[in-house]
């Protein structure tokens, strides 16, 4: 099942899931040689990885993203702090080159800036520069963490299949169940990119956060809104103002919490972007 709604999920609206993987696996190394020693065939992943470096750069990269994410999350080693600017340092590399890929011809023109900030991939790589000198934000790590996951696991079914037709059958099975979830993943990761907003806004007060981060969050916020692959925040805004606007339409609900959602909602549908209808039709 490929993925074909995210950041760099225009990446992998290529069968492979990686800006071409699948295309090139087919023929990029010219044929596949004879197992080697123990059934594995590491001079076809070789051949495989040098044939398509863009994307095994992307594989490697995103495999950083999840180990340092997960160093952070889990304090067995290392400054904390040193794991959490890594992850954010390697998917804002995996942005950029993805960027590349997406818009080759660099240009210094609105024409070409509107393009630039329509990709997903320009929207993390905001992200990953909004956070990357912030306070550590575990929230934060969590939507980089997730999509490098997705992503990885294209052209990790790749690779194994060239170190042999049943190689690592236990990493297959994980790789299986994690793409059954697929759809789960990124609602959450949408959800994650929603509350991240308030939690900004409780860490100003507690003062681990500039005065600045709402307004510049805000603004990625919106370009995830508008986004034309990933209709995941769209959705779930509107479904919770459906369920807050049902919540707060009960009789036992009191008056002024009634009053308060209202004007929040109202506040919050004003400063919404105004989407294109290509992109709303994919709600």
């Amino acid at each position: 099942m490929p993925i074909s709604e995210n950041e760099n999920n225009d990446a992998t609206s290529d069968p492979a899931g990686d800006g071409g993987t699948a295309s090139s696996s087919s023929n990029g190394s010219g044929g596949t040689p004879p197992p080697q020693q123990g059934g594995y065939n590491f001079q076809a992943v070789k051949e495989h990885m040098m044939a398509n470096k863009v994307e095994a750069a992307l594989w490697g990269t995103r495999v950083f993203t999840v180990f340092s994410a997960i160093f952070f999350m889990i304090p067995l080693l290392g400054n904390q702090m040193s794991f959490y600017q890594r992850s954010l340092i390697s998917s804002a590399a995996t942005s950029a080159l993805r960027l590349h890929q997406r818009l080759p011809n660099f240009q210094l023109n609105r024409e070409f800036f509107g393009l630039l900030f329509m990709e997903d991939s320009c929207h993390y790589l905001l992200f990953a520069l909004i956070f990357i000198n912030s306070h550590p934000v575990t929230l934060a790590l969590i939507p980089v963490f997730l999509f490098a996951l997705l992503h990885a696991t294209n052209f990790t079914k790749v690779i194994l299949d060239k170190l042999g037709p049943n190689s690592l059958q236990t990493l297959r099975n994980l790789i299986t169940k994690l793409e059954l979830q697929q759809r789960s993943i990124l609602r959450f990761i949408a959800c994650t990119e929603i509350f991240l907003m308030p939690a900004i806004i409780i860490m100003i007060f507690t003062g681990r956060s500039s005065i600045l981060l709402p307004f510049v969050y805000y603004r990625f916020l919106t370009l995830r809104y508008a986004s034309r692959r990933n209709p995941y925040s769209r959705q779930l805004f509107y479904e919770m103002r459906v369920v807050v606007h049902q919540l707060v339409s009960k009789p036992q609900c009191p008056g002024f919490i009634s009053s308060l959602c209202f004007k929040v909602m109202d506040i919050i549908c004003k400063l919404a972007p105004q989407v294109a209808p290509d992109a709303a039709r994919a709600q």
